[in-house]
Protein backbone atom coordinates (compact mmCIF):
# COMPACT_ATOMS: atom_id res chain seq x y z
CA UNK A 1 0.00 0.00 0.00
CA UNK A 2 1.11 3.54 -0.48
CA UNK A 3 0.72 5.73 2.83
CA UNK A 4 0.43 9.34 3.26
CA UNK A 5 1.55 10.00 6.76
CA UNK A 6 -0.26 13.36 7.90
CA UNK A 7 2.00 14.90 11.21
CA UNK A 8 5.78 13.09 10.62
CA UNK A 9 7.34 14.94 13.61
CA UNK A 10 4.86 13.11 16.01
CA UNK A 11 7.03 10.58 18.47
CA UNK A 12 3.92 7.70 18.08
CA UNK A 13 4.24 8.59 14.01
CA UNK A 14 7.70 7.77 14.13
CA UNK A 15 6.83 4.42 16.17
CA UNK A 16 4.58 3.36 14.03
CA UNK A 17 7.14 3.98 10.80
CA UNK A 18 9.62 2.21 12.59
CA UNK A 19 7.41 -0.29 13.00
CA UNK A 20 6.03 -0.69 9.15
CA UNK A 21 9.41 -0.77 8.58
CA UNK A 22 10.23 -3.37 9.99
CA UNK A 23 7.19 -5.05 7.72
CA UNK A 24 8.81 -3.69 4.65
CA UNK A 25 5.19 -4.00 2.92
CA UNK A 26 3.94 -0.75 2.60
CA UNK A 27 5.57 2.46 0.61
CA UNK A 28 5.38 5.70 3.27
CA UNK A 29 5.31 9.05 2.49
CA UNK A 30 6.18 11.23 5.36
CA UNK A 31 4.03 15.06 5.52
CA UNK A 32 5.21 17.25 8.33
CA UNK A 33 5.08 21.45 9.14
CA UNK A 34 8.84 20.67 9.84
CA UNK A 35 10.22 18.20 7.29
CA UNK A 36 13.39 19.01 8.23
CA UNK A 37 12.83 17.34 11.60
CA UNK A 38 11.77 14.20 10.12
CA UNK A 39 14.82 14.37 7.28
CA UNK A 40 16.99 14.52 10.59
CA UNK A 41 15.29 11.77 12.69
CA UNK A 42 15.34 9.65 9.46
CA UNK A 43 19.06 9.82 9.09
CA UNK A 44 19.41 9.20 13.19
CA UNK A 45 17.44 5.53 12.51
CA UNK A 46 19.07 4.69 9.48
CA UNK A 47 15.47 5.32 7.01
CA UNK A 48 17.02 8.35 5.13
CA UNK A 49 17.14 6.37 2.20
CA UNK A 50 14.18 4.29 2.74
CA UNK A 51 11.60 7.53 2.46
CA UNK A 52 10.07 10.19 1.00
CA UNK A 53 9.73 13.49 3.33
CA UNK A 54 7.80 16.46 2.33
CA UNK A 55 6.28 19.48 3.14
CA UNK A 56 2.31 19.68 3.45
CA UNK A 57 2.63 21.96 0.29
CA UNK A 58 3.38 19.15 -1.74
CA UNK A 59 0.40 16.96 -0.63
CA UNK A 60 -1.76 17.46 -3.44
CA UNK A 61 -4.40 16.05 -5.83
CA UNK A 62 -1.77 14.39 -8.20
CA UNK A 63 -0.53 12.18 -5.36
CA UNK A 64 -1.93 8.53 -5.15
CA UNK A 65 -2.46 7.20 -1.69
CA UNK A 66 -4.47 4.08 -0.69
CA UNK A 67 -4.20 4.98 2.78
CA UNK A 68 -3.93 8.76 4.92
CA UNK A 69 -2.73 8.46 8.30
CA UNK A 70 -3.08 11.72 10.37
CA UNK A 71 -1.06 12.32 13.46
CA UNK A 72 -1.10 16.25 13.49
CA UNK A 73 -1.91 17.40 17.19
CA UNK A 74 -0.02 18.02 20.05
CA UNK A 75 2.13 15.22 21.91
CA UNK A 76 1.90 16.17 25.61
CA UNK A 77 0.54 18.39 28.54
CA UNK A 78 2.39 21.08 28.14
CA UNK A 79 2.38 21.33 24.22
CA UNK A 80 -1.57 21.02 25.03
CA UNK A 81 -1.73 23.72 27.19
CA UNK A 82 0.66 26.41 25.10
CA UNK A 83 -1.40 26.09 21.70
CA UNK A 84 -5.09 26.67 24.04
CA UNK A 85 -7.78 27.30 21.10
CA UNK A 86 -5.25 27.14 18.31
CA UNK A 87 -5.49 23.56 18.45
CA UNK A 88 -9.29 23.71 17.29
CA UNK A 89 -7.76 25.64 14.38
CA UNK A 90 -4.81 23.44 13.59
CA UNK A 91 -6.76 20.22 14.03
CA UNK A 92 -9.47 21.47 11.65
CA UNK A 93 -7.02 22.71 9.03
CA UNK A 94 -5.11 19.38 8.29
CA UNK A 95 -8.39 17.13 8.68
CA UNK A 96 -9.78 19.45 6.02
CA UNK A 97 -6.96 18.82 3.84
CA UNK A 98 -7.45 14.95 4.06
CA UNK A 99 -10.89 15.00 3.96
CA UNK A 100 -10.50 17.29 0.75
CA UNK A 101 -7.98 14.20 -0.77
CA UNK A 102 -10.91 12.04 0.24
CA UNK A 103 -13.72 13.93 -1.87
CA UNK A 104 -11.48 13.57 -5.00
CA UNK A 105 -10.24 10.08 -4.43
CA UNK A 106 -12.93 8.33 -2.50
CA UNK A 107 -11.47 5.35 -2.54
CA UNK A 108 -8.70 5.63 -0.42
CA UNK A 109 -8.97 5.49 3.48
CA UNK A 110 -8.39 7.94 5.96
CA UNK A 111 -7.65 6.85 9.66
CA UNK A 112 -7.53 9.80 12.25
CA UNK A 113 -5.86 9.61 15.61
CA UNK A 114 -8.36 10.82 17.71
CA UNK A 115 -7.96 10.95 21.28
CA UNK A 116 -10.22 9.33 24.47
CA UNK A 117 -10.37 12.91 25.43
CA UNK A 118 -13.13 13.28 22.74
CA UNK A 119 -15.64 11.65 25.22
CA UNK A 120 -15.50 14.94 27.34
CA UNK A 121 -14.44 15.54 31.01
CA UNK A 122 -16.06 12.85 32.67
CA UNK A 123 -14.28 10.13 33.64
CA UNK A 124 -15.65 8.55 36.99
CA UNK A 125 -15.65 5.27 35.74
CA UNK A 126 -14.33 3.51 32.23
CA UNK A 127 -16.07 4.49 28.84
CA UNK A 128 -17.37 2.25 26.71
CA UNK A 129 -19.66 1.54 23.92
CA UNK A 130 -22.98 3.48 25.23
CA UNK A 131 -21.05 6.55 27.13
CA UNK A 132 -22.47 10.07 25.75
CA UNK A 133 -19.71 12.69 25.21
CA UNK A 134 -20.13 15.90 27.79
CA UNK A 135 -19.03 18.95 27.83
CA UNK A 136 -19.95 21.74 29.97
CA UNK A 137 -20.60 24.30 27.05
CA UNK A 138 -21.89 26.97 29.55
CA UNK A 139 -18.58 27.09 31.48
CA UNK A 140 -16.02 25.62 29.05
CA UNK A 141 -12.35 25.49 30.23
CA UNK A 142 -9.00 25.57 28.13
CA UNK A 143 -8.62 22.36 28.98
CA UNK A 144 -11.95 21.58 27.31
CA UNK A 145 -10.28 22.98 23.77
CA UNK A 146 -8.15 19.25 23.11
CA UNK A 147 -10.90 16.86 23.51
CA UNK A 148 -13.31 19.51 21.60
CA UNK A 149 -11.25 19.43 18.47
CA UNK A 150 -11.06 15.64 18.76
CA UNK A 151 -14.88 15.62 18.99
CA UNK A 152 -15.60 17.94 16.12
CA UNK A 153 -13.39 16.28 13.83
CA UNK A 154 -15.73 13.09 14.71
CA UNK A 155 -18.51 14.51 13.87
CA UNK A 156 -17.28 15.80 10.31
CA UNK A 157 -16.10 12.09 9.54
CA UNK A 158 -19.48 10.37 10.41
CA UNK A 159 -21.15 13.26 8.52
CA UNK A 160 -19.24 11.77 5.34
CA UNK A 161 -20.78 8.49 5.73
CA UNK A 162 -19.98 7.45 2.39
CA UNK A 163 -15.74 7.74 2.75
CA UNK A 164 -13.79 5.42 4.27
CA UNK A 165 -12.29 7.12 7.49
CA UNK A 166 -11.83 5.65 10.42
CA UNK A 167 -11.18 7.18 13.88
CA UNK A 168 -8.96 5.74 16.51
CA UNK A 169 -8.94 7.15 20.11
CA UNK A 170 -5.79 6.73 22.06
CA UNK A 171 -6.51 7.53 25.70
CA UNK A 172 -2.76 6.28 26.75
CA UNK A 173 0.58 5.58 25.25
CA UNK A 174 3.91 4.67 26.27
CA UNK A 175 7.32 4.05 24.47
CA UNK A 176 10.67 4.49 25.28
CA UNK A 177 10.95 6.77 22.32
CA UNK A 178 8.69 9.21 24.17
CA UNK A 179 10.13 12.67 25.03
CA UNK A 180 11.11 12.52 28.65
CA UNK A 181 10.74 15.70 29.60
CA UNK A 182 6.72 15.82 29.00
CA UNK A 183 4.80 16.01 31.99
CA UNK A 184 2.73 12.51 31.96
CA UNK A 185 3.13 10.17 35.35
CA UNK A 186 5.19 7.86 33.29
CA UNK A 187 7.88 10.44 32.10
CA UNK A 188 7.53 11.67 36.11
CA UNK A 189 8.52 8.46 37.31
CA UNK A 190 11.32 7.54 34.78
CA UNK A 191 12.85 10.60 35.52
CA UNK A 192 13.40 10.13 39.18
CA UNK A 193 14.53 6.67 38.47
CA UNK A 194 17.23 7.93 36.31
CA UNK A 195 18.00 10.78 38.76
CA UNK A 196 18.04 8.75 41.90
CA UNK A 197 15.25 11.00 42.94
CA UNK A 198 12.19 10.30 45.29
CA UNK A 199 8.89 10.89 43.07
CA UNK A 200 6.40 12.93 44.13
CA UNK A 201 3.05 12.31 43.14
CA UNK A 202 -0.04 12.42 43.56
CA UNK A 203 -2.37 10.12 45.93
CA UNK A 204 -5.05 10.59 43.73
CA UNK A 205 -6.60 7.04 42.20
CA UNK A 206 -6.76 6.44 38.84
CA UNK A 207 -6.43 3.87 36.30
CA UNK A 208 -4.95 3.87 33.05
CA UNK A 209 -4.49 1.71 30.12
CA UNK A 210 -0.77 2.43 28.52
CA UNK A 211 -0.97 1.20 24.88
CA UNK A 212 2.49 -0.41 23.31
CA UNK A 213 4.11 0.51 20.23
CA UNK A 214 3.29 -3.00 19.08
CA UNK A 215 -0.24 -3.31 19.73
CA UNK A 216 -0.68 0.56 17.95
CA UNK A 217 0.96 -0.95 15.18
CA UNK A 218 -1.05 -4.25 14.92
CA UNK A 219 -4.32 -2.06 15.23
CA UNK A 220 -3.31 0.51 12.36
CA UNK A 221 -2.37 -2.37 10.08
CA UNK A 222 -5.61 -4.24 10.72
CA UNK A 223 -7.30 -0.82 9.87
CA UNK A 224 -5.64 -0.51 6.89
CA UNK A 225 -6.47 -4.01 5.25
CA UNK A 226 -9.91 -4.77 6.40
CA UNK A 227 -13.17 -3.56 4.49
CA UNK A 228 -13.83 0.11 3.68
CA UNK A 229 -15.85 1.30 6.91
CA UNK A 230 -17.09 4.74 8.65
CA UNK A 231 -16.34 4.08 12.14
CA UNK A 232 -14.52 4.61 15.64
CA UNK A 233 -13.11 2.36 17.62
CA UNK A 234 -10.90 2.90 21.00
CA UNK A 235 -7.49 1.70 21.95
CA UNK A 236 -7.28 -0.78 24.39
CA UNK A 237 -4.73 -3.23 25.86
CA UNK A 238 -5.08 -6.81 27.77
CA UNK A 239 -5.80 -5.27 30.82
CA UNK A 240 -5.23 -1.77 32.10
CA UNK A 241 -3.86 -0.70 35.57
CA UNK A 242 -4.31 1.46 38.76
CA UNK A 243 -1.70 3.65 40.05
CA UNK A 244 -0.35 2.06 43.20
CA UNK A 245 0.09 -1.77 41.49
CA UNK A 246 2.39 0.37 39.08
CA UNK A 247 4.09 2.09 41.24
CA UNK A 248 4.46 -0.94 43.59
CA UNK A 249 5.40 -2.99 40.30
CA UNK A 250 7.94 -0.03 39.31
CA UNK A 251 9.30 -0.11 42.69
CA UNK A 252 9.90 -4.00 42.70
CA UNK A 253 11.51 -3.76 39.04
CA UNK A 254 13.60 -0.69 39.13
CA UNK A 255 13.82 0.39 42.56
CA UNK A 256 11.60 3.57 41.89
CA UNK A 257 11.34 5.53 45.67
CA UNK A 258 8.15 7.93 45.90
CA UNK A 259 5.79 9.92 48.17
CA UNK A 260 2.33 10.40 47.69
CA UNK A 261 1.02 13.66 48.08
CA UNK A 262 -2.33 15.76 48.25
CA UNK A 263 -1.08 17.92 45.49
CA UNK A 264 -1.09 16.48 41.78
CA UNK A 265 2.55 18.01 40.16
CA UNK A 266 2.20 16.82 36.53
CA UNK A 267 0.57 19.38 34.25
CA UNK A 268 -3.12 18.22 33.76
CA UNK A 269 -4.06 19.95 30.28
CA UNK A 270 -7.17 17.98 29.48
CA UNK A 271 -9.01 17.93 33.35
CA UNK A 272 -8.67 14.81 35.71
CA UNK A 273 -9.56 11.81 34.62
CA UNK A 274 -9.70 8.79 37.05
CA UNK A 275 -10.49 5.96 34.70
CA UNK A 276 -8.86 7.37 31.64
CA UNK A 277 -9.33 4.05 29.23
CA UNK A 278 -12.03 2.19 27.40
CA UNK A 279 -14.12 -1.26 28.04
CA UNK A 280 -15.19 -0.28 24.24
CA UNK A 281 -13.78 -3.68 22.37
CA UNK A 282 -15.41 -2.61 18.31
CA UNK A 283 -11.37 -3.24 17.10
CA UNK A 284 -11.89 -6.58 17.83
CA UNK A 285 -14.11 -7.08 14.57
CA UNK A 286 -11.09 -5.38 12.62
CA UNK A 287 -9.35 -8.94 14.15
CA UNK A 288 -7.07 -6.61 16.81
CA UNK A 289 -6.13 -8.78 19.38
CA UNK A 290 -3.44 -6.97 22.30
CA UNK A 291 -0.68 -8.50 23.00
CA UNK A 292 0.42 -7.02 26.10
CA UNK A 293 -1.28 -5.91 29.05
CA UNK A 294 -0.55 -2.02 30.71
CA UNK A 295 1.63 -3.30 32.62
CA UNK A 296 3.82 -5.54 30.42
CA UNK A 297 4.14 -3.04 28.12
CA UNK A 298 5.36 0.06 30.64
CA UNK A 299 7.88 -2.29 32.24
CA UNK A 300 9.00 -3.30 28.55
CA UNK A 301 9.72 0.19 27.66
CA UNK A 302 11.07 1.31 30.64
CA UNK A 303 13.88 -1.70 30.43
CA UNK A 304 14.81 -0.21 27.42
CA UNK A 305 14.80 3.35 28.28
CA UNK A 306 16.55 3.11 31.60
CA UNK A 307 19.38 0.94 29.34
CA UNK A 308 19.79 3.58 26.76
CA UNK A 309 19.94 6.08 29.22
CA UNK A 310 23.08 4.07 31.02
CA UNK A 311 24.62 3.63 27.75
CA UNK A 312 24.70 7.45 27.30
CA UNK A 313 28.22 9.12 27.24
CA UNK A 314 28.67 11.31 29.93
CA UNK A 315 30.15 15.07 29.72
CA UNK A 316 33.13 15.66 32.46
Amino acid sequence: MRVAILGATSQIANDLVQSMHVQGEDELVLYARRPHTVDQWLIKTGLRDRYTVADFRAFAASERFDVIVNFVGVSNPAQATAMGAEILEVTLKYDALALGYLHRHPSCRYIFLSSGAAYGASFDRPVDSSTNATYPINRLQPQDWYGIAKFHAECRHRASAHLSIVDVRIFNYFSHTQDMAARFLITDILRAIRGGSVLQTSSDYMVRDYLHPSDFHQLIAALMRAPAVNTVVDCYTKAPIDKPSLLAAIKDEFGLRFVATAHESAVNATGGKPHYYSLNRRAADFGYSPSLTSLQGVLKEMRIALLKHQEMPRLH
